[in-house]
């Protein structure tokens, strides 16, 4: 059956190993939306770091969204309106900072198109202001500086101190934040109850799309709870096989083979 709705990852999924989305998948997903197919991007990285991605789909044209930091914020791209949000705790952006410096751990948060940390710049923070296309900007009272509302703050460590840190942390805050590690340096701190599914949720009963005439593409952990909750879900030959598992369908190829065009295929052609 054809399907209305395709939800895409990133990073392992709609990208290749180079980060780049190549000309025939290009050309195949503006062409259903053409034909009327929506897409969702569904990411991890911030609002800003998925931009060009946004304007190389012409996601504003053809009335798409951008769904951030795992779900925390969604953006209709043709409105610029932040149709959902899940904000963080006002407290916890300060008892964070205080443990980063307590245990000379890097924190970032992130502000319109900058990176910003009030702690020292390290090598992790400046891999993270580069892969989303951010300014790095270092600031002096980051506690006062922080007055906005933030959706996601980043601890950046040694990979052996993370491992141990992430724990911890996790225990100090639960109830109250998600606490996991999405790379072996980098532990993310979200609002509680944050996923790609429940955001999704909201979406779909904002804008009237039934969830089963969609179809939700991933590859990693943080894919696993849209792939369940998709009308069709779909992993990457590429993806951790935890997802692979929780899947209706593994692609034959993989996102540097264009593994997504047998998607569109099946279900959008």
């Amino acid at each position: 059956m054809k399907k209305r709705v395709l939800i895409l990852d990133i990073d392992g999924t709609l990208t290749n190993s180079k980060k780049e989305i190549t000309d025939t998948m290009l050309d195949a997903l503006l062409d259903i939306q053409q034909n009327g197919a929506k897409i969702i991007i569904a990411s991890g990285r911030p609002t800003h770091g998925v931009k060009w991605i946004a304007d190389a789909l012409k996601l504003s044209e053809y009335g798409g969204y951008v769904l951030c930091f795992n779900g925390a914020r969604i953006t209709d791209v043709k409105t610029g309106e932040i149709v959902y949000q899940q904000k963080f705790p006002r407290e916890c952006i300060d008892s964070l900072y205080d443990y980063a410096i307590a245990h000379n751990m890097g924190l970032v948060t992130y502000e319109k198109d900058c990176v910003v940390t009030g702690t020292r710049i390290d090598e992790y923070m400046e891999f993270e202001a580069k892969l989303n296309f951010m300014k790095l900007k270092q600031v002096d009272d980051f506690k006062h500086y922080v007055n906005f509302d933030v959706n996601k703050c980043l601890f950046t460590a040694s990979v052996e101190e993370a491992h141990f840190l992430e724990q911890e942390l996790a225990d100090m805050y639960k109830g109250v934040l998600s606490i996991y590690r999405s790379e072996p340096f980098f532990i993310e701190c979200m609002p509680l109850g944050v996923d790609k599914a429940a955001s999704l949720e909201h979406l779909f009963q904002k804008s009237g799309v039934d969830r089963e005439d969609t179809v939700a593409c991933g590859d990693g952990y943080n894919d696993m709870s849209m792939i369940k909750y998709a009308g069709v879900g779909i992993a990457m030959a590429n993806a951790q096989e935890a997802v692979k598992e929780a899947a209706d369908l593994v692609t034959r190829r993989t996102n540097d083979e264009d593994g997504l065009l047998e998607v569109i295929e099946k279900y959008f052609r």
